[in-house]
């Protein structure tokens, strides 16, 4: 998976955010836990990346960067 990857899944949940420079998305309360939900989920069925309960932390997905940084390393385990 690609960082463009990411934020086209991330952008097709919320159109109106710029995932490129956004921090703070769990913080701020810009996501959802529905909104984790439906990214876990997408990433499990698109491209195969299965994200544990210990991977779904708030600094996790708190910016793409982060949530990039997270999958990079699941792939790399």
């Amino acid at each position: 998976m690609t960082f463009a990857q990411l934020l086209d899944i991330l952008r097709d949940l919320h159109p109106d955010i710029d995932f490129e420079t956004a921090e703070g998305l769990i913080d701020h309360k810009v996501l959802t836990s529905f909104d984790v939900v439906s990214i876990v989920a997408e990433l499990s069925e698109t491209y195969d990346v299965e994200l544990g309960a210990v991977d779904i932390v708030p600094e996790n997905f708190n910016s793409a960067r982060a949530l990039f940084a997270l999958i990079q390393r699941i792939e790399n385990e």
